[in-house]
Parts: structure tokens; C-alpha cells; sequence
């Protein structure tokens, strides 16, 4: 199996910003309101659902919430929340991929316009940057507790893409539609997963300068402060 090092870096950074805990709260329940819209209330029946309550208990929102939430999007006069991504050219030949869940278009386009007037870079057409990235699943596993090789058999059996050890731990990369079952399978073996989520790996990383690179987390942080982005990806090097 072929190494994803490159990834890590990206991982890093978006748990820093997830680490916000009142804006993990907004997404979830954008998330959970989402689900329920496209698939109905049962998270037995709808996948998309039983993952985002999933993703609500790793952070504890609290079960009072998600009950809420799930009965709010059954109501018509709830607004859907759309799925939506923006490419950016970044500084240096970087290239970024923004996914957000909005309810209002025209207020996402005009606070990215905002993030490119103020950090720079510059709004790139569909596909431009998102043909360098693969959609993986991706999970995540402590290293504490595990034997590599062990871990790397069970992953394999389990219908893992790939695997790779890193300093914090192991990433388990799956098909993205094949994310939730891995994981089942794992844990019904005992691993404890750290998280599972859809990610975008980059096929090569840019290696910039140092002002480049300055400039580049100063414009992931500003976008990953926007209320309605969920992720931020980029293919800068470490």
C-alpha cells in the first residue's frame, strides 16, 4: 500500500479548526438538518443521517440537540442546506479546495470574494484545482494499543484501500462509499476509531516559499473562520 504522508499536514489543520467547539455545533446540526432533507428522519434507512449523528456523539452534541435538529428539518418551513465547493488558487502554485453547506449562495459567494480581497488568491473554475485531489475515506486510529502489523491486516480484510503509520498514529484509506462499513467492520474487532470522515488527498504536493507558505495559512485560516465552510483542503507541502 502506498504511503499518504503528504496528507497529514492537512489533517492537522483542519482539527485545529474544528477544535472551535460552538462552530462543530453549527455544522452538525447543518449537517443532521441536511441528511434528514435528502433522506428522511430514519437513521436506520438513511446512511447519510446515522453518519452525521455519529459525527454529533464524537463531539457531544448534546442527544437533546440532535433530536431537535432532526425534527426542525422535518418541518417544510425549514430551509435546506446546500453542498457546495469552491476552488482557489492560494499563493505559490497552491491550489485549495473550500467545501461549505450554506443556506444563502449569494452571502457564501460575497464572504469568499472578502477572503481572496483580503489574504489573496483567486477563484478558480470548477475542476481547475479538484482534478489533483482523490475522495477518500479516511480513518484514524491512535497508535496506543495497536500492533501496526496486526492493524494492517485487520484494515485490509476489512476492504481498506490503503494504510500508512504515522508519528500520531495510523490513517486507514477506504472507497468513500465503503467508509462507514470499514469502520464498523474494525470496531466490531475491537479498534477504537479516532474519527472516519470524507476527506480530499492530494494527488502532488506544491513545495513554496516561506512567505508563500505564510501567506497561504493566512488565507486557510480566514476561510476556515467562515460560518458556512465545513472543510479546507490544499496540497502545500510541509
Amino acid at each position: 500500500m502506498a504511503g499518504h504522508s503528504k496528507w497529514a499536514n492537512i489533517k492537522h489543520r483542519k482539527e485545529k479548526a474544528d477544535a472551535q467547539k460552538g462552530k462543530m455545533f453549527s455544522r452538525v446540526a447543518k449537517e443532521i438538518i441536511s441528511a434528514v432533507k435528502l433522506g428522511g428522519s430514519d437513521p436506520k434507512s438513511n446512511t447519510r443521517l446515522r453518519m452525521a449523528i455519529q459525527k454529533a456523539k464524537e463531539v457531544n452534541f448534546p442527544q437533546e440537540n440532535i433530536d431537535k435538529n432532526i425534527k426542525k428539518a422535518s418541518s417544510p418551513d425549514q430551509a435546506a442546506f446546500e453542498n457546495i465547493t469552491y476552488e482557489l488558487y492560494g499563493h505559490g502554485g497552491v491550489g485549495l479546495l473550500i467545501e461549505l453547506m450554506t443556506d444563502n449562495k449569494n452571502r457564501t459567494a460575497t464572504e469568499m470574494r472578502i477572503a481572496t480581497n483580503k489574504r489573496g488568491g483567486t477563484i478558480a473554475q470548477p475542476g481547475a484545482v479538484a482534478f489533483n485531489f482523490d475522495r477518500k475515506g479516511v480513518i484514524q486510529v491512535a497508535k496506543e494499543g495497536n500492533e501496526e502489523e496486526a492493524l494492517f491486516k485487520l484494515a485490509l480484510e476489512a476492504g481498506a484501500e490503503d494504510f500508512e503509520g504515522t508519528e500520531e498514529g495510523y490513517l486507514i484509506l477506504t472507497d468513500p462509499l465503503e467508509l462507514y462499513a470499514v469502520k464498523e467492520r474494525l470496531q466490531e474487532a475491537s479498534v477504537v476509531i479516532q474519527s472516519a470522515e470524507i476527506e480530499m488527498i492530494p494527488k502532488t504536493v506544491v513545495t513554496c516559499q516561506e512567505e508563500d507558505q505564510r501567506a497561504n495559512l493566512a488565507l486557510i485560516e480566514w476561510i476556515e473562520g467562515l460560518e458556512d465552510v465545513t472543510s479546507v483542503f490544499h496540497n502545500m507541502g510541509s
